[in-house]
């Protein structure tokens, strides 16, 4: 209601304007004609051709100074008109860092204010797209190198086998034990590209059942802490007694969880430890997975959960394949199919991942 009032009072500004200018300019040409008759019947006596000749030039007169005065009047009106007119065609153009310089407070500077929005608009949005443009191109780079490393391992060794390039049955198994190592870290890459696009896509399903969260850890820490003690990390657990149940997911939840472990595995240091928590309130439960390693820059925690983005490599650490680095997007999807989020707080190299699981609901089933 205010707003709509707002409106129509901003709309009688510009005519109220245009109506004093016209008001103005008839008084000023009807005063010029009673001025000229008054002159011809009262000062100008003896001139009787002049008084023949007055009906037949007032008019026009009267006209002539009408309009003079009312352009005048309005030539800033039709002045920020012009200047409107040419922004919209420098804009149109292509030119979207141009804005429309009109400061007036009625119509045509509320129409200039909208033009330069919607500009600004239009700018950014040009933006996002080549941005978009450009991570497309990042991330069809990034599979092209992730997949071709490992891949170009196992043809070479492939070659060296079929020119029976060995010394002897030692070598030989240990070359076929390599490629074995290459084709799977091959396939484990491919798998975590088909699980991103998955969670990616529009049409993902869950298959919700009601699990106990803290047996389910309990079961991924016992086959994740022989990997663990072998890379001379200690596993600090926080877990309870007592059962922790949600509408979830198992097995996608257990791969976020997975997901956590291993990045911790990669990226501490040693010797060290990870911490694992869980912990709930009435509303959800939340599972925090910590470690030490390497300080990251902002920028590099702001990128951390970019499909892709993998740190500098010299953080990795020796015997440990490198990941596709899609571990912890793939992470934060499967907590955002169930209602849920993954957060990074990060401070002097001590990394907490926080994975938050609504308890009541089990997320999105689409």
């Amino acid at each position: 209601m205010n707003k709509s009032a707002k409106q129509s009072k901003r709309k009688k500004k510009i005519q109220v304007s245009i109506l004093l200018s016209m008001l103005l300019s008839i008084m000023a040409a009807v005063a010029l004609n009673n001025l000229l008759i008054y002159f011809v019947f009262r000062v100008g006596t003896g001139m009787g051709w002049l008084g023949k000749l007055l009906p037949y030039f007032i008019t026009p007169l009267f006209l002539t100074v009408f309009l003079l005065t009312f352009l005048t009047l309005t030539r800033r009106i039709v002045k920020d008109l012009m200047t409107l007119e040419r922004g919209l065609q420098t804009i149109t153009e292509g030119d979207l860092s141009h804005r429309v310089p009109v400061n007036r407070q009625d119509e045509l500077g509320r129409v200039a204010f909208n033009i330069n929005q919607m500009t600004e608009r239009l700018q950014r949005q040009i933006v996002k797209e080549r941005e978009a443009e450009q991570s497309k191109m990042e991330w069809i780079t990034g599979i092209s190198h992730d997949l071709r490393t490992p891949l170009t391992s196992i043809i070479g060794y492939i070659e060296l086998l079929r020119a029976n390039s060995f010394q002897d049955q030692e070598e030989y198994n240990r070359f076929v034990q390599n490629t074995y190592n290459k084709a799977a870290h091959l396939k484990k890459l491919l798998d975590d590209l088909f699980e991103y696009t998955r969670l990616s896509s529009s049409d993902t399903r869950l298959d919700i059942n009601q699990i106990d969260l803290n047996q389910l850890l309990k079961q991924l820490l016992f086959e994740f802490e022989p990997i663990a003690y072998e890379n001379e990390l200690h596993i600090n657990k926080e877990l309870g007694s007592l059962p922790v149940f949600a509408a979830l997911d198992s097995d996608k939840i257990a791969r976020a969880i997975d997901n956590l472990l291993m990045n911790a595995l990669k990226y501490s240091f040693r010797p060290g430890a990870i911490q694992i928590r869980l912990s709930t309130d009435h509303r959800q439960v939340t599972i925090e997975v910590e470690n030490r390693g390497i300080p990251l820059t902002k920028e590099q925690e702001d990128k951390l959960f970019e499909r892709f983005y993998k740190v500098d490599h010299s953080r990795s650490s020796e015997g440990i394949q490198t990941g596709s680095g899609l571990g912890l997007s793939i992470a934060r999807n499967i907590a955002g199919l169930h209602g849920g989020s993954l957060t990074l707080h990060h401070a002097d190299g001590l990394f907490t991942f926080a994975l938050k699981l609504p308890l009541e609901t089990g997320g999105s089933d689409q």
